[in-house]
């Protein structure tokens, strides 16, 4: 194991290539990032980045909810996010007498802020490469079962030491490079989150679905919120007696606009790659993975939007729900076609051949690597029948039939039995009533046909009701068992199930046709996953000794590790591509382009407010226009994101915000598995574009006081 902490520290002393890719991790900017990015055009020293002992660009960084990031651009705890970061909070904040999603919100002081119910941000207080902690005492011949052995006893240690050496804290541990190397963060988490400001759904989802990871992109993708805190600036549960957080860092805002080669770099929260993933696990996920999300979802989502299209109350209740759902649908379309279309598969073939003969000759086979893929081959192949049922059961019944989601939570599951009382009646009243806020029987109704139809047509092992109930009492009528399913069980409404909160017994629901089917779904989602944990068990060594060996056999290679949602820099610059030939894109666009794509035949996803027309007719720009005097909307950068950037600060070389990262470009959605520099763009909202809408369209100008705004 001491061969691989040495190996680990040449990877990060040696960059030998300008490459775009990489989410690198702020600790080693010095040592791997920052002579390529001044050379680029970055102002400012790793010091100004990311600094140990000071205040630093990424202390205005910060975690968004559970899977986006924010930045903080006032001294006074205003944050700016994507649009569709802030979707479920501005969706649960909205009814339809106050419709935010459709209109938009504006608070025109801070009293009228809305507080954001369960929404947290999270503060990036330390960082510390914990890896001789975790890894040094492990055998460098040891076991699979010896190493998680070791290293969950060590993660344990080190957690619980930084929890004691930072009080009130949330400290995590995460594993980069298959479990080769381990850093710990410190965090702190604000519960007082407020909603300041949204546009309509017109302007910050504007193309909806159809313009979904495509370029040129007009959206509007924003949402201010304000992060408050207690009189010691601490993090404090909701309070009118709450202050805003005092930023000791916050960006600055440039209004100077960007030009094709400018210099631009991200830092966020990269969700999850897998750029080490082997050609046996591209085939799984090329020929059962992706087609499974795609159609379960595809066929739920039809369902959802034509009730949405219906009512406005329904439109609301799942407008968050279906967003989340097909935004991962389009994600895996993209992905399968980029990755069949760029022929990752080949390369990874012959990166994986060239490997093995590196194997065979330069390494000893107790070292691990000779079998190493192998192992990943022989683990992907055994276990591929119980990961696509287990992926059924998540997908179709457990993630969209509804009705299951409050029958389990009165199920044990370590005992696969009903509990036997509620510890916090309260506590579950208040969470069962803000789900049953956006729950429509009717609708969910229609998904629980659909969704046990398609399982029975596709999945091989089903839960046993089927058999059991559905067969044996109602001659396999699906439609009929589902009928009976929803005109009985108490779970379908929200007034019946407190009731069974205040006066809770284990036999008021033993027999409820919904803890009946959750049971059996369940029971087997358990039986398949222990199933699979069998049979994959050899995977996690093969590919800890893999990524280990790909270092050892390419020493002056930059390695970058994988997303996991956890803080990393990339940078790049602000560039156009081409796509295909004879086609060529622009690095922008303007509200111009807002205007061509008014589709009153698609008014769901391509309307245009009418104030937004007239300050287009009146060319009533302000200050926010460019050079050329017009309004742009959305720019191009070559840098390396994925979900989870969403939200991030788009930076010019002095740290200053040009704009939001929001999305990625449709012809290379196999940048999860695979970085093509020539093809590869975040697509960002301008910030010039979002001070627009909130001064000239929405009239908060009051918000622009407090930004120090840089411009020329």
């Amino acid at each position: 194991m001491k061969k691989m902490l040495l190996l680990l520290g040449a990877a990060f002393l040696s960059l030998t290539a300008l490459a775009d890719e990489g989410m690198w991790l702020l600790p080693y900017l010095q040592k791997m990032n920052i002579k390529a990015m001044k050379e680029r055009g970055c102002k400012l020293s790793a010091e100004e980045i990311y600094s140990v002992n000071n205040s630093s660009l990424k202390d205005a960084v910060v975690i968004f909810g559970g899977g986006c990031t924010g930045e903080i651009v006032s001294p006074r705890g205003l944050l700016f996010t994507n649009h569709h970061c802030g979707y479920e909070s501005i969706q649960q904040l909205s009814a339809v007498d106050h419709d935010y999603l459709k209109n938009g919100f504006w608070a025109m002081s801070e009293a009228e802020e809305l507080p954001a119910p369960g929404l947290e941000v999270r503060f990036i207080r330390k960082i510390g490469d914990v890896t001789a902690d975790i890894v040094g005492n492990v055998p460098s011949i040891a076991s699979q079962e010896e190493y998680e052995r070791i290293t969950t006893e060590n993660i344990k240690a080190v957690r619980d030491r930084l929890a004691e050496e930072n009080p009130g804290m949330e400290v995590i541990v995460r594993s980069f490079f298959g479990g080769n190397q381990y850093f710990s963060f410190v965090m702190e988490v604000y519960r007082d989150v407020r909603l300041v400001g949204a546009p309509p759904s017109s302007i910050g989802k504007f193309g909806g679905d159809t313009d979904n990871w495509m370029w040129p992109r007009h959206t509007g993708d924003f949402s201010i919120f304000r992060v408050y805190a207690g009189k010691d600036n601490r993090p404090a549960d909701y309070s009118p007696e709450n202050v805003p957080y005092r930023a000791e860092k916050y960006l600055k805002v440039s209004l100077n606009g960007v030009s094709e080669n400018d210099f631009a770099m991200i830092m966020g929260f990269p969700g999850s790659t897998e750029r080490y993933m082997t050609s046996f696990e591209m085939k799984n996920l090329l020929e059962t993975q992706n087609p499974q999300r795609i159609f379960i979802r595809g066929e739920r989502q039809e369902i959802l939007w034509e009730d949405m299209m219906a009512d406005d109350a329904v439109r609301i209740q799942y407008a968050s729900k279906y967003a989340r759902s097909s935004n991962y649908w389009k994600n895996s379309i993209g992905m399968s076609q980029a990755l069949l279309k760029l022929r990752v598969m080949e390369r990874k073939q012959a990166q994986e051949a060239s490997f093995q003969a590196w194997a065979e000759k330069q390494t000893l086979p107790e070292e691990g690597y000779i079998d190493a893929l192998d192992k990943i081959r022989r683990a992907e192949e055994q276990a591929a029948p119980y990961e696509a049922g287990m992926q059924y059961i998540s997908e179709a019944l457990l993630g969209a039939v509804e009705l299951l989601t409050p029958a389990r939570a009165f199920v044990n599951l370590s005992k696969m039995e009903l509990v036997d009382s509620i510890p916090d009646p309260a506590a579950a009243r208040e969470v069962l009533a803000e789900w049953y806020k956006d729950y429509n029987p009717a609708t969910d109704r229609k998904v629980a046909k659909r969704m046990l139809a398609i399982t029975r047509e596709h999945m091989q092992d089903l839960p046993s009701f089927y058999e059991e109930v559905i067969d044996q009492r109602f001659g396999g009528d699906i439609d009929a068992y589902v009928d009976y399913l929803y005109d009985h069980s108490l779970f379908t409404s929200g007034e019946r199930v407190a009731g069974l909160i205040d006066d809770y017994a284990p036999a008021k629901i033993a027999e409820d046709p919904a803890v009946e089917l959750a049971l059996s779904v369940m029971k087997k989602y358990f039986e398949l996953a222990a199933a699979y944990r069998e049979k994959h068990a050899s995977y996690a060594e093969g590919k800890r000794k893999y990524i280990a060996g790909l270092m050892l056999q390419q020493p002056r290679k930059a390695w970058a590790p994988d997303a996991n949602f956890t803080i990393r820099l990339t940078y790049g610059q602000v560039l156009p591509y081409s796509p295909a030939d004879g086609i060529e894109y622009n690095y922008y666009t303007t509200l111009k382009g807002v205007m061509e794509k008014e589709d009153p035949e698609n008014p769901a996803e391509f309307t245009v407010p009418e104030r937004l027309k007239e300050l287009y007719a009146a060319r009533d720009f302000g200050r926010y226009a460019n050079e050329r005097g017009e309004m742009p909307v959305a720019f191009l950068a070559n840098c390396d994101i994925t979900g989870g950037n969403s939200g991030s600060p788009v930076m010019n070389g002095r740290g200053e915000l040009i704009g939001l990262a929001f999305d990625g470009n449709w012809e290379a959605m196999s940048g999860d598995v695979t970085f093509e520099p020539e093809l590869q763009r975040t697509i960002a909202v301008d910030i010039r574009y979002v001070l627009f809408i909130v001064d000239k369209f929405a009239g908060a100008g009051w918000l622009l006081d407090e930004l120090d705004i840089v411009q020329k």
